[in-house]
């Protein structure tokens, strides 16, 4: 199976998407509270848009339910990462972390080996998004950040598996932020009370653009999967670090520096050789 231009550009999108909603979680005033408001938008536009479509197949529930039980790892680290971390540090450590976990043991669990030049793709535009985490930083940023990348590299392999078994990736998708909205305003109630209601009546628009984002995000990248290899969807989704990395520079007023251009070119080169 091999990757097409469509599908390329597809994940190339959501690349975009992904970057955007980690952007707005960033620049929030709590990062834990921001990240349950994040999920409650989601989940919101979960519900509007699966009550129009058809149930993911009974085979797909299983991975649906250990999804929703591994993202609560992964929004909780997320929030360490971005409370200790700037986002053009942490957000590079996680996203090119992930793809390598899924890389080096996709072959094992979904028996899908990569030729030479698909390999080469990989290692340029993964070194290149590691190498856009430069310079010093708190250690606590870095210890969450490469905890999630094993977190992303684990749910990425375990929505390929249901999205596939589901027969309707799209649907799969909606169902899965639905229960996810429902663990993680379980746990914001639990940590921060009556503060949960109260941020997401502030700041519900920020919520739900940024729930939008993020589910249709994932829908394209598990649509992708469905269609192409997994670990080469899973390095050209995170190809948004270079999003994450001018939104940092250009709205965050983060460093741009020669270091991260230089990443910049690496990741371009991956993306050329992906597609010879």
């Amino acid at each position: 199976m091999e990757i097409s231009l469509p599908v390329t550009l597809a994940v190339l999108g959501a690349a975009l998407l992904h970057a955007g909603w980690n952007a707005l979680l960033k620049s929030s005033i709590d990062k834990e509270l921001d990240t349950v408001a994040i999920s409650v938008g989601a989940g919101m536009v979960g519900v509007a848009v699966a009550a129009w479509l058809p149930l993911p197949a009974e085979a797909s529930w299983p991975w649906l339910a250990a999804s929703a039980a591994v993202h609560i790892l992964y929004f909780a680290f997320l929030a360490g990462a971005y409370r200790w971390g700037e986002l053009s540090y942490v957000y590079p450590v996680m996203r090119g972390g992930g793809p390598m976990v899924v890389g080096a043991t996709s072959a094992f669990i979904l028996e899908e080996v990569l030729r030479s030049n698909e390999w080469l793709g990989v290692l340029l535009i993964c070194g290149g998004i590691l190498a856009f985490a430069s310079g010093t930083h708190d250690r606590r940023a870095t210890l969450f950040a490469l905890a999630n990348a094993v977190v992303i590299g684990a749910y990425t392999l375990i929505d390929a598996e249901g999205a596939r078994a589901s027969l309707a990736p799209v649907s799969y998708t909606l169902w899965f932020f639905v229960a996810n909205a429902v663990v993680m305003v379980a746990m914001g109630l639990v940590r921060r009370g009556r503060e949960v209601p109260r941020y997401f009546r502030r700041y519900w628009l920020r919520a739900a653009i940024g729930g939008a984002c993020s589910v249709a995000s994932y829908a394209i990248a598990l649509w992708a999967m469905t269609r192409a290899p997994v670990a080469l969807v899973a390095v050209l989704r995170e190809t948004s670090v270079i999003f994450a990395a001018v939104i940092g520079a250009v709205l965050l007023k983060e460093k741009m520096t020669r270091r991260r251009l230089v990443a910049t070119g690496a990741v371009l080169a991956g993306l050329i050789v992906l597609r010879l």
